[in-house]
């Protein structure tokens, strides 16, 4: 064998070196980002496991008024002044002018029945009282004419140049003209009477607004025949029904273990189902004296002071009554939260706020207690507080809300 043959067989082990190395590669990287992941999740073991649990509540509007509040009851908002038009007259009618909602005027004409007949009839009447008038003039004219005649006889028979029957005939023909005048003016008298039944007549066919009032419902249409006591079939009573809105009051239903509590002229405030953010002034009207004794309730009316467009008949309210009058710069409502919420860190007044999960450190000012609330500035209503926090609970604290 040569020497260039045994060069051949020598062992290349650089090249095996490498190899290892390419094959001990991967197991090392596997090892590093397992390290990686284990630190991960060490960290997030420690940051996102085990939240504190709390007890939560929320900041609401409140009013100060609750301060002076006696007693609470509910009721419904009603007219004083309501009433369903019809017409005295029975006839279809012709024409309608109003909606649900228009404003109507006092003595406003808002519906017509068909009332040709009617009218046929007061023009008859008018007629007659122009007749009457006619004849009264031509009457007029016959007395003025025996008159003159008379006093003509009168000279006459002064100087012996008539006898006394033409004088006596004279003077019977004045005296009956003067009888005739009489009686033209009593006939004038029953035709402007007759004439104003007519008037009347007419006047029962138009439907007028009572006073000043928006219509609330439409009970009729046009082509309806219209009855004042709706006896008839396929007949209609009332037209419309009208309320005047500056006579709103609440009728509220208060216990009569609690009237005592009570009394004309109280003041009182209202709030709306329809808007819970408003407070409207008001005083006791009236305390009907009765008790239904299906509910041993007493009715209590309530006027309201301050007033609102939006108010509507028939709506339902609460009725807080007031041992006194609410100051005007305590009628807004301001946030407020239960006492417990609020606690110290650090010298300052702090509320903890639930957000994403965890309890973040608000700076807060507190003011005067509202009820069972006290009332706080930096947070807005709605936002969820912890209650009663423990001294461990830091800013940031991962937090979850007790279940009761």
């Amino acid at each position: 064998m040569t020497s260039n043959d045994l060069s051949q067989l020598r062992i290349d082990r650089g090249g095996a070196t490498a190899a290892a190395h390419a094959r001990r590669r991967p197991w090392g990287r596997i090892a590093a980002l397992a390290a990686a992941v284990a630190l991960a999740g060490a960290y997030a073991w420690g940051r996102f496991t085990a939240p504190v649990a709390v007890d939560v509540a929320t900041v609401a509007n409140a009013w100060p008024s609750q301060n002076y509040t006696l007693l609470n009851a509910t009721g419904y908002v009603v007219p004083q002044r309501k009433a369903a038009l019809s017409s005295k007259a029975t006839g279809r009618m012709e024409w309608l002018g109003v909606l649900e909602g228009s404003r109507v005027k006092q003595g406003e004409v808002i519906a017509r029945l068909e009332s040709r007949d009617v009218r046929a009839t007061l023009d008859q009447a008018g007629a007659q009282v122009n007749v009457a008038r006619a004849n009264l003039q031509q009457g007029q004219a016959e007395l003025r004419d025996a008159e003159a005649n008379f006093r003509r006889s009168s000279e006459l028979l002064a100087k012996n140049y008539i006898s006394g029957a033409q004088h006596d005939a004279d003077s019977a023909r004045a005296n009956k003209a003067r009888a005739v005048i009489a009686s033209l003016s009593a006939a004038i008298a029953a035709a402007e009477a007759n004439r104003r039944v007519a008037s009347v007549a007419v006047e029962q066919t138009l439907i007028r607004a009572p006073f000043d009032a928006i219509v609330l419902t439409k009970n009729a249409n046009v082509g309806d025949n219209i009855t004042p006591f709706s006896s008839a079939a396929d007949s209609k009573g009332a037209v419309v029904t009208v309320a005047d809105m500056d006579t709103l009051e609440v009728e509220a239903d208060v216990a009569e273990a609690s009237i005592g509590k009570i009394k004309v002229n109280q003041p009182c405030e209202v709030q709306l189902d329809a808007l819970p953010d408003v407070r409207l002034s008001a005083v006791v009207s009236r305390i009907v004296p009765t008790v239904d004794r299906s509910k041993a309730t007493v009715l209590v009316k309530v006027k309201f002071v301050e007033r609102d467009p939006r108010v509507l008949p028939e709506m339902s309210a609460k009725v807080a009554f007031l041992s006194k009058a609410v100051p005007p710069e305590e009628k807004r409502a301001v946030t407020a939260v239960v006492p417990g919420a609020i606690v110290e860190r650090g010298g300052k007044k702090v509320v903890f706020v639930l957000k994403d999960d965890r309890a973040r450190a608000v700076e807060v000012t507190t003011g005067a207690r509202v009820g069972e609330l006290l009332e706080l500035k930096g947070l807005a209503a709605g936002d969820r507080v912890v209650v009663a926090p423990d001294d461990k609970l830091k800013d940031g604290a991962a937090v979850a809300v007790a279940k009761k």
